[in-house]
């Protein structure tokens, strides 16, 4: 169960993060990888048994080659597809935020992911699938997040669009929504400290926590699931959990 042996995948932003977790994870279960990141990962590739190849996933022309060069030296076509790569920039308000921080946001946690679900289908097999990472950003609203959580929130309604226009070719389509997760680009002290407030388990995720959900919508179990939006959150979209509870209205009040 669960095997991706002689499966094919290509996944954005894998030189790190959860891209990286992700590419090591398919690679044991058996598939053939190609990461694609603008930062060179050809030495992590070699690493790892995958192949790397360079991508701006905010320019057209860009993943367009990138999926191309892929398939070429994979010699096959991609039966996964992972429009993982984003950027996290966030902090100011609606009305503080700077153009050119908008524009880098929406470029790439969005643009990149419409590039992706447009040139990728091209170069897939009929029945593969096709996974575009999101964010509880996506769902849950915080202040200093609007361009952010808009991007995401996007990447929610082009999955389902892209899922009923793939669906004729067994394509399925699906976006995890990951919570405040510990990488390079991710949580940070705010971000744990938001994590132990609002999560029912207290804490921060780490990548361990993410790469068995894209496995699990990679592998061919997952047949019958298109469209929809899995939250990775560790119980923050459940409610307010005790420990907040608690720091709200007291701990004689929580049982």
């Amino acid at each position: 169960m669960f095997s991706l042996k002689g499966k094919t995948a290509f996944i954005t932003g894998g030189a790190g993060g959860i891209g990286l977790a992700v590419a090591q994870r398919f690679i044991t279960a058996g598939a053939r990888v190609v990461i694609a990141d603008i930062v060179d990962g050809t030495r992590i590739a070699n690493e790892i048994g995958a192949i790397y190849v360079s991508i701006d996933t905010g320019n057209e022309k860009s993943v367009a080659e990138a999926l191309q060069s892929a398939v070429v030296q994979l010699e096959s076509k991609l039966e996964i597809v992972c429009n993982n790569a984003g950027v996290g920039d966030i902090g100011p308000t609606i009305e503080e935020i700077e153009q050119s921080l908008i524009e880098k946001i929406t470029r790439v946690n969005q643009w990149g992911v419409m590039y992706g679900l447009k040139h990728a289908p091209a170069h897939m097999r009929d029945g593969g699938s096709i996974i575009n990472t999101a964010s509880m950003a996506a769902v849950e609203n915080k202040i200093g997040t609007a361009v952010y959580s808009a991007a995401k929130r996007a990447v929610l309604s082009m999955t389902e669009m892209a899922a009923l226009e793939l669906g004729q070719r067994g394509i399925r389509v699906n976006a995890i929504c990951p919570g405040y997760t510990a990488t390079a680009m991710g949580s940070g002290a705010e971000g744990e400290k938001l994590a132990a407030a609002f999560t029912a388990f207290g804490r921060v995720a780490v990548v361990e926590d993410l790469v068995g959900v894209f496995h699990f919508l990679a592998a061919d179990e997952s047949s019958y699931i298109t469209g929809q939006a899995l939250k990775v959150d560790g119980g923050w979209s459940c409610g307010p959990p005790t420990q907040l509870l608690q720091q709200i209205i007291g701990r004689d009040h929580v049982s």
